[in-house]
């Protein structure tokens, strides 16, 4: 029995929020279930020093977590630096976005997404990557509604979600509690076509066969389509 009540297969419930900020180009509060995540979406006319005169666009990302996101107060990384996971999980968020993007339609322009975490229980890199990609919709709508892009540039939606293995048994969207305890832990960037982008999967106290480990992509596989879905009703 997980913690939580929930079956094997079943996501925490799903709530995107669109225009939640006044300045952004696009903007959205996810909601996966105790995990909330604000996501903007900024767009600027210029671009990396090393990408000027290429014709290519460029998306990335900044992730960061509230002091009282979690149980304990956490101190702020603007007074001590950024840390390794803070840096991992920000560049994870840009390069999955990345995925989905035609550099070339999107023209010479950068775009930003930030990532805030409100509140966290589990998760909050694939909320963050999910909510990214509705963010980066909504200023990408903007963009051609102006006529600056002609054509779109995100090729597909990117969503992501984790699947672990909890007392024994694969588990699909693990909160806090799961994710602390769990003897196999894996992240899952996964497009709107069923590809996928990154796996990011570790034994944290016990190894996995390949047979759950094809349990743990078909659990990706459903946990994928639901938050598309969302993706899809969020920006309609």
């Amino acid at each position: 029995m997980r913690p939580s009540g929930r079956q094997p297969d079943e996501m925490r419930p799903i709530l995107i929020e669109t225009g939640v900020t006044r300045h952004a180009e696009g903007s959205c509060l996810i909601k996966c279930g105790d995990t909330h995540v604000l996501c903007t979406a900024t767009v600027d006319e210029r671009v990396p020093s090393w990408l000027k005169n290429t014709g290519l666009g460029w998306v990335t990302a900044e992730y960061g977590m509230l002091p009282r996101a979690t149980h304990t107060r956490m101190r702020r990384e603007a007074k001590d630096g950024q840390s390794g996971r803070t840096q991992e999980i920000q560049r994870l968020i840009g390069r999955a976005l990345r995925a989905g993007v035609d550099r070339v339609a999107l023209g010479e322009r950068q775009i930003t997404i930030d990532c805030d975490v409100i509140q966290a229980d589990g998760g909050t890199r694939c909320a963050s990557i999910t909510g990214g990609w509705v963010a980066l919709r909504l200023a990408v709508k903007k963009l051609m509604a102006a006529g600056v892009v002609l054509s779109d540039p995100l090729t597909d939606h990117i969503a992501a979600v984790s699947c672990g293995i909890y007392a024994g048994v694969p588990v699909l969207d693990l909160d806090y509690p799961e994710d602390s305890e769990a003897g196999v832990d894996g992240n899952f960037v996964v497009t709107g076509s069923g590809r996928l982008v990154e796996v990011q999967m570790s034994a944290e106290g016990s190894t996995f066969s390949h047979d759950q480990l094809s349990n743990l992509l078909d659990l990706t596989a459903k946990g994928a389509a639901e938050l598309v879905a969302a993706q899809k009703a969020a920006v309609a």
